[in-house]
Formats: C-alpha cells, structure tokens, sequence
C-alpha cells in the first residue's frame, strides 16, 4: 500500500487497476495525433464543370428535309406476249440498247400466217360482193323496177283513151255495149299493173336498195374483222419495244416456249432515274415541284444532284405521308436501278438567322425546347427557347436567346441549375475539374 501512497492523482478500480487523471490522457491523445505525419484539416473545393460554349451567330440558314429513297427508272416495261409459242429467234442481249418499235424477237407463227393468208382470201371475197353490189345488182334492180313502171303507165295510158274513144262511139251508135265494157275492164288490169309496179319501185328506192347496201357492208366488214384479226395474232409473235431503253432481263433462250402473260423481256429506260420517298405531311407542305435536292449513293464519293419532280395530291392510306419523286439525270449511266439512296431536299431559306450548334438543344419529356447558358457568375442557367428552321448541325434560334448569351454547346446534358462551370476544352474526365 506504500506504492499508492506516492501517487496520490491516481486512482484504482475494484480491481486494482490504476486509472490516470483525465487530462493527462487528453493531452497524450492531443501529442500523438501532433506527431502523425502528413495529417492536417482541408476545406473541401466546390466542383467545376468543363464546357464548349459560344454566342449565337447571324447569318442564313437553309432547311434540308432529309429521307431514305430507292432509285427506280422513269419508264419501265416489262414486256409479255399475248400468245403462247416457241421462241424463234432473239435480236437482243441484256444490256443491249433498244428504241421504240424496235423488233426485240419473233415467235414461231407459221399456223398464224397462215390463219390470216385465208381469212385475206375471204375479206377480197366479200370486198367484191360488195362492189357487185352497190356498182351493179342494186342499180340493175332499181332501173328495172323504173322500166316496168314505166311500161305500166303507158300501158294504162292506152287503155284510158280506148275507154274514151268507145265511149264516144258507143254514144255514137258505132259500137256494141259490150265493146265498152270489154275495154273498161282492160283499164282496170292495166291500173292494178301501174300501182304494183309504182310500190315496187318505191320499195326498191326506200327499202331494198338500203337493205342490199347493209348486207353486202356487213358481209365485208366482218370479213374484214376477221383478217386483221388475224393479221394481229401473226403480229403478236413479233415482241418490240414500246419504248426508248435499255435490256435488263431476258430470262429465256431461242427454241424455249414463251408463255402469254408472262414477262420475256423487261426494258427500261435508265436516261433519267426517280428517286422515290415519303414524308411526313408537314414537310410536304412546304415543298414544290422544281425544288433543288442533293442524293447520297453508296459508293460515290461526291452527292448527286435532283429535282423534285412530283408532290402526290393524297396521303398514302397505309402511312399517311406523301410521296415524294426526284428526278436525277443518269445519262452516263452510272447509277443503278434499285439502289438505296439518302435524299435532301433544300426547303426553306432564313437570310438573316440567329443560329446555333444543334447539340446545345436539350429537349424536356413534355417536348420544350431550352438550352444551358453561362451567366456573369459563371454558373449555367436553362433558358426555355422557341426554334426555327434546322439545316445540320446549326438550328435557328427563334426566340429565347439574346446575341450576347454565351450558350453551352457541349457538356451540358446533365447539368443542374447554378453548377459552376468553366469555358474551355473537355478534359480526360469527361469535362469536369476539381
């Protein structure tokens, strides 16, 4: 116990262990955190964000209405023949150029030209019919119908003045009474004569004159009917262009069977293509036919140039856009039918645009528009705007912004309102600085 007694500030435990006084241990706590290397208080640094920011610029700005397209040619046949028959002979190759009329190849028609050298032999037939009829049966027939008339009236002519002159006999005393009669009743044959041979005549003029000119018409022009008819099938196996072209698909061989109503060449003409495409109606509207367009093809370094060629006055039923045809010269020939092509058609012009980057556009899920800009104390503020037209990369600013507003151009997705940022170029990180 005389151990205790030489330590009077310290203390022990029920179980006899020494405690030390309270501000010895804090001071010993205070000198070993002072002896730990490299440990000292820091104030944490307010995050900097690293963005592209630029002041909108004034200048014109083209609308480009851009669209997938299909290059498709401006005539196209793909020719079928209307009777079924061997090929005889082919006069073209695919790739061959062709013109209009040209005879492109002959089917086997030996039974049709034959067909139509008989149905010739009857038309000559019913042709002289005809002229028989109408040169000599039908005015042989109407001259003797004005003979026998004229037979018939001089016949009651002489009958009438022998009534009249036995008459005066009769009164005379001359003659018997029965004289009289005798020729009274000669009279009478002779009138009925006249009046037959007048209705002949008039039926000959009205009625059968018209209805010999009818049948022998009738007879030749369905003689005639039948030969060209057949003189038509000889010229159906004879397969020509119906248009100025080129071949590109031939798909049989001389001496194969041509079946009607299937294609046995296919022209086209490649001169001049169309580029087919739908948009959306509101795009349309501010389209027209002559409007400059530019196509992008596979392959080709340099865009081609079209022209809007048609605007469709309806809707397509299924889609509910318009169809849209551009017209590209292709003389050299060095564009393919069937290609898929990107299309751009020029729209409208603003001369004087205040525009900016379209990537500084941030859209909200309502669909409003704004953009990020720096303001005087260097934190990015939203700015609601109204846009115009949008030409690439550069969109007009319709309203919302003013010439002197420094807009984030990059960087600004995801940023919140007031973060303090800095002008400058992104670094590693993705553009934030401690």
């Amino acid at each position: 116990m005389s151990g205790f007694a030489r330590l009077p500030r310290r203390g022990r435990t029920s179980q006899g262990v020494s405690i030390l006084p309270r501000w010895i241990l804090l001071g010993a706590a205070a000198l070993s955190l002072a002896l730990v290397p490299g440990c000292k208080k820091e104030t944490a640094p307010e995050t900097q964000v690293t963005v592209q920011a630029e002041h909108p610029k004034q200048g014109p700005i083209t609308e480009h209405i851009t669209a997938d397209a299909v290059l498709t040619p401006l005539a196209q046949a793909a020719i079928e023949p209307k009777i079924g028959a061997p090929v005889r002979k082919f006069y073209v190759q695919r790739g061959s150029r062709v013109k209009a009329g040209e005879l492109l190849a002959t089917l086997e028609n030996n039974d049709l030209a034959a067909a139509a050298m008989d149905n010739k032999g009857t038309y000559m037939a019913a042709q002289a019919a005809y002229d028989t009829a109408t040169k000599a049966q039908v005015p042989e027939d109407t001259l003797k119908a004005e003979s026998d008339l004229a037979q018939a009236k001089a016949n009651l002519d002489l009958n009438l003045s022998i009534v009249k002159s036995r008459k005066q006999l009769l009164a005379e005393g001359a003659i018997p009474g029965r004289d009289l009669d005798t020729a009274n009743a000669a009279l009478v044959q002779a009138q009925a004569a006249y009046d037959a041979a007048a209705k002949h005549l008039e039926s000959v003029h009205s009625v059968s004159r018209e209805a010999a000119l009818k049948a022998a018409q009738g007879q030749l022009t369905s003689a005639e009917g039948k030969y060209k008819g057949a003189e038509a099938a000889v010229n159906y196996s004879e397969i020509r262009s119906p248009i100025d072209g080129v071949v590109t698909d031939r798909p049989l061989f001389a001496g194969e069977t041509a079946a009607a109503g299937a294609p046995l060449i296919t022209v086209m003409d490649t001169s001049t293509l169309l580029a087919k495409t739908h948009v959306a109606q509101s795009l349309a509207q501010q389209m027209k036919v002559g409007d400059d367009a530019q196509m992008s093809v596979p392959g080709a370094a340099d865009p081609v140039a079209a022209k809007v060629s048609l605007i469709s006055p309806a809707l397509d039923p299924g889609s509910t856009t318009v169809e849209v045809w551009l017209k590209i010269d292709n003389k050299a020939a060095r564009l393919k039918v069937g290609t898929p092509v990107k299309v751009s058609i020029t729209g409208r012009t603003v001369s004087r645009a205040w525009k900016i980057p379209a990537a500084a556009i941030l859209t909200a899920q309502d669909g409003s528009k704004s953009v990020m800009v720096v303001g005087d104390d260097g934190t990015a503020h939203r700015k609601p705007v109204t846009l115009g037209i949008e030409d690439g990369d550069d969109v007009q600013v319709a309203s919302g912004l003013a010439a002197t507003d420094l807009v984030i151009t990059s960087g600004a997705y995801g940023l919140d309102e007031g973060t303090k940022v800095k002008v400058g170029p992104a670094d590693d990180k993705g553009g934030r600085a401690e």
